[in-house]
């Protein structure tokens, strides 16, 4: 089946990543997003994203910018998404809040042959069984920078049919990204590993064995990482990290999934990251 219209709700960092990812990779793109000022938001993000990236590179001309911006169509209406082949969704990490969105959906977009979620971590089985259509839910998990990530997962739940997964692969595979299969398991496989992993780093922090740069700069330097774990709780939001921490504990009683205190603590003052301009670090100049 050739794809050409793909909704996108969700304007966040990961929503307006994937808006950009499918109008760069030729789809006509609605995104659909609660509030003028969100759509606004996700648009300037998305053009910053191209003329300091893309365009600066030399990766795509100004020409191509404009056709790529021009195939985003921003919508307050989630009805409006009806057209669409494929629904991503890419909201907030709550399993209700999902499941409301997915059994709205069967109404709302009744045609589209897929209906992905974009989770980080939750049982996308759990979404699928809200819906009377959940032989067309898959989990599909982008990674950010949405749009210059090498890979992202392909998730499965019992439910999916083999019409419905083959038309997911062909969609995942036409972004030109690695596509890896991974089982309906709390935090797949990257979340599974990592979130422990940047966790650790925030506590080896705390108990002052080193200063966040120098644990950041190691991980770099001494690991190849491109980013060090705490400067990616940053740029990915400590509030989603917390989301996702919580949600992986809650399935797994891993104690290392628990969130440490200063990290909460700055959850709870609105210093989400680079996002509101702090986190573990100031961003306000950057």
């Amino acid at each position: 089946m050739a794809i050409k219209k793909v909704g996108v709700i969700g304007t966040g960092v990961m929503g307006h990543g994937i808006a950009q990812l499918c109008a760069m990779t030729g789809y006509e793109t609605k995104m659909y997003g609660r509030s003028d000022e969100s759509l606004s938001r996700a648009l300037k993000n998305i053009t910053r994203s191209l003329d300091g990236y893309y365009v600066a590179k030399g990766k795509m001309t100004e020409a191509e910018k404009e056709v790529t911006l021009g195939r985003i169509t921003p919508t307050k209406d989630l009805a409006a998404l009806s057209d669409s082949e494929i629904i991503i969704e890419s909201i907030i990490e709550d399993l209700k809040i999902k499941q409301e969105l997915f059994a709205r959906l069967d109404s709302i977009c009744p045609a589209a042959k897929v209906a992905a979620t974009d989770t980080a971590g939750l049982s996308v089985t759990k979404i699928a069984e809200a819906t009377k259509k959940p032989e067309r839910v898959v989990g599909i998990h982008l990674l950010s920078p949405v749009a210059q990530s090498r890979a992202l997962e392909l998730i499965r739940p019992s439910y999916c049919s083999d019409e419905v997964f083959a038309i997911s692969m062909e969609f995942c595979r036409s972004f030109g990204k690695e596509v890896l299969l991974a089982k309906d398991t709390p935090g797949f496989i990257i979340n599974r590993l990592l979130t422990p992993f940047v966790l650790d780093a925030v506590r080896l922090w705390e108990s002052g064995v080193a200063s966040k740069e120098d644990i950041d700069q190691m991980m770099r330097t001494g690991a190849g990482h491109p980013v060090g774990p705490i400067q990616l709780i940053d740029l990915a939001g400590l509030d989603n990290y917390c989301n996702l921490a919580d949600n992986l504990y809650e399935a797994l009683k891993d104690e290392k999934l628990i969130v440490p205190q200063s990290m909460r603590k700055l959850v709870q003052e609105g210093h989400y990251g680079r996002k509101t301009g702090k986190g573990f670090y100031d961003w306000s100049k950057k």
